[in-house]
């Protein structure tokens, strides 16, 4: 089954966090198929002085239940120096969360598929845009790209990063 997955980084050395993240994903997730450019985004709803983030969108081919896919990512955050304990937002060297599984819906007390807030985040959305434009999630009426115009323009927030050859 195709999942997004969302990718975040504001701590140490981003772009490494970021590729080695993929290579991670890549070995214990599925296959990579696909990659969006990174951006660098405005921390949202974190602490005050709060690095900027880099985010991306990888798209992998994967056997897991969305639920076995979390706790895999949740696995590759701990592995790279995620605490498992930490304040809501706080600062992160990176930030790996499903987006989708398929046509899937997902919801427990542990994980909300597809993403609750993803029609609402410009740094979702314009990396999910990029890589799956025409994407429909379920429960939505618009693709990736459609939700992305309806946010309106940009206000500076998110930049272009690097736009291939990234991992």
């Amino acid at each position: 089954m195709e999942c997004g997955i969302a990718l975040g980084s504001n701590l140490g050395d981003r772009l490494a966090a970021l590729r080695e993240a993929v290579v991670r994903l890549s070995a214990g997730c599925g296959r990579v198929v696909a990659v969006s450019p990174v951006y660098e985004t405005e921390p949202v709803d974190c602490p005050e002085g709060s690095g900027a983030f880099l985010n991306a969108v990888v798209v992998v081919e994967s056997e897991m239940t969305p639920l076995e896919l979390l706790r895999a990512l949740q696995g590759i955050e701990r592995a790279m120096g995620r605490p498992a304990e930490r304040g809501r937002n706080a600062p992160r060297t990176v930030d790996l969360d499903v987006l989708y599984a398929g046509g899937e819906t997902w919801r427990d007390a542990e994980l909300t598929v597809p993403h609750p807030r993803i029609a609402e985040r410009r740094f979702v959305l314009a990396p999910l845009a990029a890589v799956r434009p025409g994407l429909v999630l379920p429960g939505q009426e618009r693709s990736a790209a459609e939700l992305l115009e309806k946010l309106g323009p940009c206000d500076g927030s998110l930049r272009v990063y690097l736009e291939k050859g990234w991992c």
